[in-house]
């Protein structure tokens, strides 16, 4: 990429985080006495982050890996544009206008434009086909451990649909592709509708090529692909450590599961707000609803939600840093 671009990527982040550090929605103090009562769980938290993102940076490299070997392109460097494409996705609206394009400019010189493409798009389908996974499982995890009443059972119905009907799109995406339908979805969109136009015309072998590259995966390796998927799967689950580390905090009752079920139902909350640059107020609306669901104090999920805030400007921070060095020239 162009150390003009990633100057781009890098400024807006910046920008981002400066912006919610001064509209932090709790005093300094109160923040400061939180993070000293989380004690060794808050390096412990961070730690963690270190081996989820490499989990997910596992995940894409065998994506990568499955159009054929680049000498060049190293793990630790696919671990490095993962981390900062998290980065950037974190500090912008909906979520992944931002960071999947700078993979995408950062892996071109290793691959070629059309494979970047290919499998950054392939590789957001999974992770956020795993969020589905997630979904059901936390649906099933529920009326399994837990008593369902009649209005719970009509909230885990609708989830239920919901998650599934998502599946079924996704799983037709990648059998014949998402690159010319995403164009197309955008040419109805007023304001893009001429310039999307123009570029899917300009472009059209380019995009067909992209798409017979995502079914190609889908079709003739599969053991790729559910490696792939398994991967982004195990991290949403490891991830859940998290909230079982912070939770520990404040109380030893609460059980691993538990976890799964309150950070399933929170970024389903979180994400339904995904117009929001980190989900602001989602999130930590989202921890407190799933914690009272569970018959625990509400004042845990606001806890929870503002050691994650620091944990996730921890990581952005270290991802944007992380843009100006060891680039490729």
């Amino acid at each position: 990429m162009k150390s003009r671009f990633r100057n781009i990527f890098l400024v807006f982040g910046i920008v981002a985080v400066v912006i919610m550090l001064f509209t932090f929605d709790v005093s300094y103090e109160e923040l400061l006495n939180n993070l000293k009562r989380a004690g060794i769980y808050l390096p412990l938290v961070l730690l963690l982050w270190l081996v989820i993102y490499a989990i997910n940076a596992l995940s894409w490299y065998i994506i990568v890996r499955s159009g054929g070997k680049v000498s060049s392109l190293t793990f630790s460097k696919l671990y490095k544009f993962t981390v900062s494409g998290f980065a950037i996705n974190y500090v912008t609206p909906v979520g992944l206008m931002g960071g999947e394009p700078y993979r995408i400019m950062e892996l071109t010189p290793y691959v070629g434009v059309e494979r970047a493409t290919s499998s950054v798009i392939l590789y957001v389908m999974m992770h956020i086909f795993s969020h589905f996974c997630l979904w059901l499982s936390a649906v099933v995890i529920y009326a399994v451990f837990y008593p369902v009443s009649w209005e719970m059972g009509i909230v885990l119905g609708l989830v239920t649909v919901f998650c599934l009907l998502l599946s079924i799109l996704f799983v037709k995406g990648y059998r014949h592709g998402m690159a010319v339908a995403c164009v197309h979805l955008g040419s109805k969109i007023p304001f893009l509708k001429k310039w999307v136009i123009r570029f899917s015309e300009t472009h059209k072998a380019k995009l067909e090529n992209i798409d017979s590259q995502i079914a190609l995966l889908h079709r003739q390796k599969k053991s790729t692909f559910y490696s792939a998927l398994f991967l982004e799967y195990l991290a949403r689950v490891v991830s859940c450590m998290e909230v079982w580390l912070i939770l520990n905090v404040l109380t030893t009752n609460v059980s691993f599961v538990s976890c799964v079920l309150i950070l399933a139902f929170s970024s389903l909350l979180a994400n339904l707000l995904f117009f929001l640059p980190m989900q602001l107020g989602g999130r930590e609306g989202g921890f407190a609803l799933a914690v009272g669901g569970l018959s625990l104090s509400g004042a845990y999920g606001v806890y929870t939600a503002l050691i994650t805030r620091v944990r996730e400007l921890f990581w952005i921070v270290i991802g944007l840093a992380l843009m100006k060095i060891g680039n490729k020239k």
